[in-house]
């Protein structure tokens, strides 16, 4: 039974023939039959033409799409980029998109060729008598209509597109509604605005543009008051015979399409889930099933952008060839490979626009970043081609990390430049991260946990292990490892999981002829699995402690702790590191701010498990629950870590020999917001409401909220029982701590007020108050004196606010 779209069938209303419409021989049809030209009349002998599934013509400043009658009512993909990038316009460059894909199919009504939009977000087969209802209730806009200029001798439709791709038409269009607002766009101007070429393929038609806006606060040269942005519009046919899908699984990490699927037996309106995935078919279908490797019909190839630098070309190919290994599990040899674009001389047709070719492009922006997007077939999740974005920039992203993770135990890291090899090796691995989202695969957040910290610190286990079993997760360089364990690979690399990911979507059941037969297959192999840490699949969901991102290990109070321990190494060393080229202190103050933000990250890492809850994928048919609180020992050790490394203070970051050379003042509110972001983590409604859910749960056995305020309190004001002096740091913290307790009390909303929270919030106030007057005659030194004095009487405005 076939699934198709909400209008499956194709609406040729009033479709016929020329040479029919003719015939018809009254008035009316007369007058109509006089607009439409001969086809040389249109299509003259001066007309540039690109043959292709849709063949196109350039006359006298026109464009014409030149559309074969049996490719009305096909659907086609369109992919709308921006192909000439505006310094500022969006996070990007040229390649990325600007809308969604989406898809249209072109038919003729009444001398007119409609753009229908096309949904497949509800769908139905054709044999249910429920299509019909889908197809009444999800009727499909028009999206523009061209007047038929003229016929081909093969009865092919001509139609002007100049109009169309001069104009603001939202579904292709280059700017979003924020960035309209944001710039102060007033309108497009269809004077500056043209088409500046059309290429047409066998599977896609290229179109590309230049739109210009008139705007008041433009994102770079706003003396012009001129935006003109160049766009490439990609009309790709979908394939005729759509590769069998295969169901989404939450367990196994893959992007996915949803569709609302009407004609299923279920007694509501039921969901389907397709993982996207590339078309691997086996050269030799009875070796493939006798469990031999062999090479599939069609390789995944990608094409390496001449413009890259020629030294980073063979990292980048590396890295695209290093999940060969990983396909094999799926029983597949040379299944992906990355080559040179063929030259003029050899193939003067190919473009990196062409639709058969996916190519690493190398873009020259100041952004720190790579990405890897794909175009799939909506209907059935198929990947049709990728172009991976590689931003020239990434490199100082990638010098950064390696420096601040790894110098304190790798020489290689010591330097502000490094050499071109070990630079090679970092791209490699970016290369691999990027093409493993092209092969479907979302970041797995949840991968590292799966290895101890100890086993990060083993050189036998680092010799032959990454920094986590996905090179998905954003696990990056271990910073773990400390000098004496001598450790030498420190580098993420393809793993356990991502072999398995690549065998759930690619390995094929070829006697499944049904998704439905074939996830039978595939949840079996899921169960097989369900016990392997190394083979979890962990989301982004801001409460599970154990999927974060940039963490590494099973413990992140340990690793956190190793990790501050090396950035203790590093920040004596930074001016030796950096004063090779650095005659400003330019590259000293960047890497300071390096340092600042990996100990930020290390606060975010611990701070997550007060109040987390661990989140463990499982359907019914297995074992255990899905949500578990963390254990009160981890969130006893987190808010230990924050007193003993973030609310004392962190001295070690306060390096004279370098503050005094960057920065003229700054220091005592970098601390702060250290400080600040802690108690931030700490004392955050939704957080409290956790640890008061867990504690109604568990009892005794949990890490309640009357815990987390009094250890947190001993912590902060640890100077009051002895009468220690307070340091103007600790000064800054302790009233950040009454503000925090005063704003508690302030919150509003039905969740928090009928919570915990503002009780205990007033009654740690009441405490503090306490403490703070037992404190006062111990203190001698003026600022430590005047700073309680002032402590007592804004916890007393606080209690008891004057009317």
């Amino acid at each position: 039974m076939r699934i198709t779209t909400l209008l499956a069938g194709i609406l040729l209303l009033g479709l016929s023939s020329p040479a029919i419409a003719q015939d018809k021989g009254n008035g009316k049809d007369d007058k109509k039959k006089d607009k439409i030209k001969k086809y040389e009349e249109v299509i003259t002998e001066e007309a540039v033409s690109d043959e292709g599934f849709i063949t196109s013509h350039q006359v006298d400043g026109k464009y014409f799409f030149e559309i074969p009658r049996d490719l009305l009512g096909k659907e086609i993909l369109i992919v709308s980029r921006m192909s000439g990038y505006v310094k500022n316009l969006s996070f990007g460059g040229a390649g990325m998109k600007t809308r969604p894909q989406q898809v249209i199919r072109f038919e003729e009504n009444d001398k007119k060729v409609l753009l229908r939009s096309v949904s497949y977000n509800s769908v139905a087969s054709e044999e249910d008598p429920v299509y019909q209802s889908v197809r009444n209730n999800n009727f499909e806009p028009i999206i523009h209509s061209f007047d038929v200029s003229t016929y081909g001798q093969d009865s092919t439709v001509v139609v002007d597109v100049t109009g169309f791709f001069t104009s603001d038409i939202p579904m292709i269009g280059a700017l979003s509604e924020r960035q309209r607002k944001n710039f102060k766009i007033k309108n497009l101007d269809k004077s500056r605005s043209l088409i500046k070429s059309v290429k047409s393929y066998p599977q896609n038609i290229e179109v590309r543009q230049i739109l210009t806006y008139n705007g008041d606060e433009l994102p770079d040269n706003g003396l012009t008051k001129t935006l003109s942005v160049e766009m490439n519009q990609s009309f790709i046919l979908l394939p005729e015979d759509p590769w069998m899908p295969r169901l989404h699984d939450e367990r196994v990490g893959f992007f996915s399409v949803r569709q609302t699927n009407y004609s299923l037996d279920e007694q509501r309106a039921a969901n389907k889930r397709y993982i996207t995935r590339w078309r691997l078919e086996p050269k030799d279908k009875a070796a493939y099933m006798r469990g031999e490797l062999v090479e599939p019909v069609k390789p995944i190839v990608y094409y390496v952008d001449p413009a890259t630098p020629e030294k980073w070309a063979p990292y980048i190919k590396q890295g695209v060839e290093d999940w060969q290994k990983a396909f094999e599990k799926a029983g597949f040899k040379n299944a992906i490979l990355a080559k040179d674009p063929p030259s003029k001389e050899e193939d003067p047709e190919w473009s990196p626009e062409d639709v058969r070719y996916s190519v690493i492009r190398y873009i020259t922006t100041d952004i720190q970043n790579a990405q890897g997007p794909h175009v799939h077939d909506p209907r059935t999740g198929e990947i049709l081609e990728s172009d991976i974005l590689w931003y020239h920039n990434v490199m100082n992203l990638l010098r950064n990390w390696y420096f601040v993770q790894t110098a304190a135990i790798n020489p290689e890291a010591q330097s502000y430049k490094f050499k071109d090899e070990v630079m090679g090796e970092l791209i490699r691995f970016v290369s691999a991260h990027e093409v493993g989202h092209t092969l479907g695969f979302p970041h797995n957040m949840g991968s590292s946990p799966a290895y101890p910290v100890d086993s990060l610190r083993s050189r036998t286990f680092t010799d032959t292990h990454g920094t986590a079993p996905s090179i998905m997760d954003y696990a990056r360089f271990n910073y773990i490892a400390q000098p004496e364990d001598g450790v030498q690979n420190v580098h993420p690399q393809i793993g356990e999981y991502d072999e398995w990911a690549i065998e759930y979507g690619y390995k094929l059941n070829l006697n499944a002829d049904t998704p439905e037969a074939d996830k039978a297959i595939l949840n079996t192999w899921i169960e097989e699995r369900a016990g392997d840490p190394a083979l979890r699949f962990g989301r982004l969901n801001g409460i599970d402690p154990s999927s974060q991102t940039e963490d590494l290990g099973d413990d992140a109070v340990y690793a956190s702790q190793l990790g501050v321990a090396n950035l203790k190494r590093i920040v004596p060393a930074l001016r030796r590191y950096t004063t090779e080229n650095d005659k400003d202190y330019k590259d000293l103050s960047e890497m300071y701010g390096q340092v600042y933000g990996q100990f930020r990250r290390y606060i975010g890492h611990v701070g997550r498990n007060v109040g987390g809850v661990y989140e463990q994928t499982k359907y019914s048919d297995q074992d255990g629950a899905v949500y578990s609180h963390v254990p009160r020992s981890k969130q006893q050790a987190a808010v230990g870590f924050m007193n003993e490394y973030v609310f004392a203070t962190p001295t070690w970051l306060l390096d004279d020999a370098i503050l005094n050379r960057i920065e003229d003042e700054g220091v005592t509110n970098r601390v702060r917001r250290l400080q600040d972001m802690a108690l931030n983590m700490l004392f955050d409604g939704d957080r409290l409401v956790r640890v008061m859910e867990n504690e109604a749960l568990n009892g005794s056995s949990a890490y309640t909220m009357v815990n987390l305020f009094e250890d947190t309190r001993r912590g902060i004001f640890g100077e009051l029982a002895a009468g220690r002096q307070i340091d103007p740091y600790r000064r800054n913290l302790q009233r950040s701590f009454i503000e925090k307790m005063e704003a508690l009390m302030a919150l509003e909303g039905a969740k928090l007020n009928q919570s915990d929270i503002k009780a205990i919030a007033r009654g740690t106030l009441s405490s503090l108050q306490d403490d703070l007057k037992k404190a006062a005659s111990r203190y001698r030194d003026t600022a430590s004196k005047y700073h309680v004095e002032d402590l007592k009487a804004r916890i007393e405005a606080i209690l008891d606010p004057a009317d």
